[in-house]
């Protein structure tokens, strides 16, 4: 359940998570629309790959459409990825991989952006037998 994203963002290559829930609709859009060489193109020109306004477009209108007022970006959906994912407890250094990130560093950010429970934390010696 791992999707190989090529020069993403950085024009990086990496793995990132894909959900059963998002590989079923994604299986439907395919059986309807058929593309012919990259998975979402452009209606009318097939084989093309769809611009990247096109892309800011389609996820803006989502936006509005589910009653987001704020102003949404494809990077929006990064950041919201990245720190419900940190939220959840997934490992930072797994986040930095999904983001392709070089630095921990970079990754780091997220972590201010978080609402992580402090009394969920529980210390390392209530594992132990002592």
């Amino acid at each position: 359940m791992l999707i190989h994203v090529f020069q993403g963002k950085g024009k990086k290559d990496r793995y990132s998570i894909l959900s059963q829930k998002t590989l079923e609709i994604l299986r439907q859009y395919y059986t309807l629309e058929r593309p012919k060489q990259y998975l979402f193109e452009p209606k009318g020109n097939p084989g093309q790959m769809i611009s990247d306004r096109t892309i800011d477009y389609i996820v803006r209108q989502s936006a509005l459409r589910a009653g987001i007022t704020k102003t949404v970006s494809c990077h929006t959906l990064r950041h919201s990825f990245a720190t419900h994912l940190l939220e959840t407890g997934v490992n930072i250094k797994l986040i930095q991989q999904f983001l392709g990130h070089t630095s921990l560093k970079t990754t780091s950010i997220y972590l201010h952006l978080t609402n992580i429970d402090l009394g969920s934390v529980k210390s390392p010696l209530e594992g132990m037998n002592v």
